[in-house]
């Protein structure tokens, strides 16, 4: 789990891929819902493990030499991870094993991006090779597509003359250049609102006057809009809760258009293109630039609808900035999490590296932190919990191996529930053992909010809204675990910890939490969310 959660959130800050090695079949379960978040996500990283050797008399070097050997030779190895991967193989011989390394990295490589599997028994990795060398330029990723020049023409069209046009994100971000070109676009076009509905990268910033999330107004904009554009998004809208009106044309570019490995999706879009969406804003900016339609975009129309979206963004930061009041009751007040957010923002450096696994906090949090630089957010790829403590690790040193004078400072934000499924033991023994400080932000509201929230969703006034946690078996009672000592424990007393209980110890244990990390130490602060928190994780 921590290990391919570390390759994750590598793979995704530097876009290059991993490599994880794990043991037999036992291996290969104990990474859990990291490849799950690794598919969903779209982390190309390579694992590897091996097979039970199928000689037993010594036949050959390798042969079965232990008790377990018979235990651990299950029917179909690869069949564990098969329908997360983009591709597994067996290595049965030594004498191609670049060609088969190198065509599973091709799948990786290729968008969509995403885990492949290659195992091999140990009579195969024993077996002794002639040294050979291949051309690894013919082994590079397929390239991505652009779109057709009249595409491109009927979607600038059409996000133009749109009377209220948005755009909704997905993966964009994952390319950093990407976000420049989408702000490039909503400027040229004023009066274009941005929703970021993936959020797993920062794809567009928040302090923009063109964004809209949440809770600044995304769902009046896609109940009102009449040319959408869905940009490398898996899951634009729930149409259980908000959908878009249906006179609206809907145009989808993405480079998996019709999501090949998820059973149900369709969206009702007038037009849907396989290409690469960084491509495909190069292109639609480009065409934009023409003196023709600039002129047009100047008129009074453009700079009126700009005018509302400034107006509109002002009046949704001050109504942000209002959440975020300290509670009332003083210093001895219970912490909620919009006050903690808000004093995150101001307290931790400006260019924090978020690792964001906050759940049923994620909004309220997101609204109070506003990322707004691009390749300083990331939350885990799909549901699997646990991800955020090892990937920070994972993006601490690829953020470093970037920029090695800059000492990336990188912050994790997680849920109490989240932290315990992250298995802290080995994700601190790590951060101690290689030197990797991190912030580790643990939001303690006593258990998982998530399962009656989703409850809630079909039975608004069923029983699991009046029961407790425990009642329901998602809560940890009067006698939690100490997240910090966990922490300090598993990295031999080498993690500092500290605790937050009221609103008169956030700004100190978290400047002395940035002190820590700042020297080289990881840090973990376990905040104590007030009842209202806890009740539901409302």
């Amino acid at each position: 789990m921590v290990a391919l959660s570390m390759a994750d959130g590598f793979a995704r800050f530097t876009n290059k891929p991993q490599a994880v090695i794990v043991h037999v079949d036992v291996g290969t379960q104990a990474l859990g819902p990291a490849i799950h978040n690794a598919s969903c996500g779209r982390a190309p990283v390579l694992i590897f493990a091996g097979l039970s050797p199928y000689t037993l008399e010594g036949e050959i070097r390798g042969s079965r030499s232990e008790f377990i050997h018979w235990l651990q030779d299950v029917p179909d190895q690869k069949a564990i991870v098969s329908q997360y991967c983009r591709y597994t193989a067996e290595i049965k011989t030594g004498k191609n094993i670049k060609q088969l390394v190198n065509r599973a990295l091709q799948f990786a490589t290729s968008d969509p991006k995403g885990p492949v599997y290659l195992m091999g028994a140990r009579e195969v990795m024993e077996e002794e090779l002639e040294p050979y060398q291949l051309v690894q330029g013919h082994w590079a990723p397929v390239t991505n597509g652009s779109l057709p020049e009249t595409a491109v023409a009927d979607i600038a069209k059409g996000l133009i003359e749109a009377e209220s046009a948005l755009v909704v994100v997905g993966f964009t971000g994952r390319h950093q250049e990407s976000v420049p070109e989408l702000v490039k676009l909503a400027d040229r076009i004023k009066g274009l609102r941005v929703h970021d509905a993936g959020s797993t990268e920062l794809s567009f910033p928040f302090n923009h006057c063109a964004c809209v999330a949440p809770t600044t107004g995304s769902a009046k904009a896609l109940e009102t809009a009449d040319v959408i554009l869905v940009l490398d998004c898996d899951v634009p809208w729930i149409p259980t809760q908000h959908r878009p009106r249906l006179d609206a044309r809907i145009f989808q570019v993405d480079i998996d258009p019709l999501k090949a490995q998820m059973s149900l999706f369709y969206i009702p879009a007038t037009a849907r293109f396989r290409a690469d969406s960084l491509a495909a804003l190069r292109q639609l900016n480009a065409h934009i630039s023409s003196q023709s339609l600039t002129a047009m975009l100047a008129s009074t129309i453009y700079t009126s609808r700009r005018d509302t979206l400034n107006v509109a963004h002002s009046q949704a930061l001050k109504t942000i900035t209002n959440k975020a009041a300290p509670p009332s009751g003083g210093l001895d007040a219970p912490v909620n999490i919009s006050y903690l957010s808000a004093r995150m923002r101001a307290l931790l450096p400006t260019e924090t590296i978020y690792v964001t696994e906050a759940v049923t906090n994620h909004v309220r949090m997101t609204e109070q932190l506003q990322p707004s630089l691009p390749g300083t957010w990331f939350t885990k790829g799909a549901g699997g919990l646990g991800w955020g403590c090892g990937a920070a690790l994972g993006i601490k040193l690829a953020a470093d191996s970037t920029t090695p004078e800059k000492h990336a400072f990188v912050c994790c934000i997680t849920g109490d529930g989240s932290f315990i499924f992250s298995v802290p033991s080995a994700v601190y023994w790590v951060s101690a053992q290689y030197s990797i400080p991190t912030l580790t932000i643990v939001l303690n509201n006593g258990g998982w909010a998530a399962p009656r929230n989703s409850a809630k969703f079909v039975n608004p006034m069923g029983l699991a809204q009046s029961s407790s946690k425990e009642e329901l078996g998602i809560g940890f009672g009067d006698m939690p675990p100490d997240y910090g000592a966990v922490a300090e424990a598993a990295g031999g007393g080498r993690i500092w910890s500290g605790r937050v209980e009221r609103v008169g110890d956030v700004d100190a244990v978290i400047e002395r939490a940035v002190k820590v990390v700042t020297a080289g130490r990881a840090a973990v602060v376990d905040v104590v969310l007030g009842k209202e928190e806890v009740d539901g994780g409302r």
